[in-house]
């Protein structure tokens, strides 16, 4: 096996994509993509080209680290992303309440005019611009209804970057629709595929027209209860 083939694996597991989703996306079957993560086929050109331009691969690491495999040590998954992200000593992000702000819309609009319930203190994280309560189940078991996400929004839809997860406020009939998702390209023509951790939840092809407000998500707070 070669290192290339033995980390298309760990990238798929970092992205949250099943061996479907990202056989989908290579333009191959679930076969054939179990096969180069197994080091029985080797990944092509074509493949390493969009792992590299549509899902933020950085190639260097993708070809791998000749000292680290030497030594058997685990690739730095931190390490497989081309952009990056300057993380802060500390910070102190407001924690907003969507009902309280009637919406993402209005909250990314005017966010200086918006009061937050409370701040949270963080180290050693990206600039994130706030944080909400998650509601909902679809990305369970990576975050659950009542857990924390921190965000950073994005102005502008080209910015996306494929497979990451995203904060998205969604018109649907007129009324407002707030999810986490990963947001995936679609073979739909101005659409974005919407994919959630949970099995339970079908993917679906939303059009970016109906995107009223996006952001990243910079990192989760899990809230456990001890009685």
């Amino acid at each position: 096996m070669t290192i290339t083939e033995s980390r298309v694996k760990l990238i798929r597991k970092a992205l949250g994509m099943t061996q479907e989703q990202l056989s989908q996306r290579l333009g191959i079957g679930k076969a054939a993509l179990s096969m180069i993560e197994t080091g029985k086929a080797g990944l092509s050109a074509r493949n390493k080209n969009i792992l590299v331009q549509e899902l933020n691969v950085n190639a260097e690491w993708l070809d791998g680290d000749d000292a680290a495999d030497m030594f058997n040590l685990e690739p730095d998954l931190t390490a497989f992303r081309l952009k990056t992200d300057n993380a802060l000593p500390m910070q102190s992000v407001p924690l907003y309440s969507i009902e309280g702000t009637a919406g993402l819309v209005p909250l990314f609009t005017d966010r200086q005019a918006m009061k937050p319930v409370d701040f949270i203190h963080i180290p050693n994280l990206p600039k994130c611009d706030g944080a909400i309560y998650v509601v909902g189940d679809s990305m369970y078991p990576l975050l659950k209804s009542g857990d924390i996400v921190l965000y950073k929004q994005l102005r502008d839809l080209n910015d996306i970057f494929w497979g990451d997860m995203y904060l998205l406020s969604i018109d649907i009939d007129g009324e407002e629709y707030i999810t986490v998702k990963y947001v995936q390209k679609s073979d739909v023509e101005d659409c974005v595929k919407l994919v959630s951790q949970n099995p339970h939840h079908a993917d679906k092809d939303v059009a970016m027209s109906r995107i009223r407000a996006i952001a990243l998500v910079k990192a989760s707070i899990r809230m456990n209860s001890i009685r």
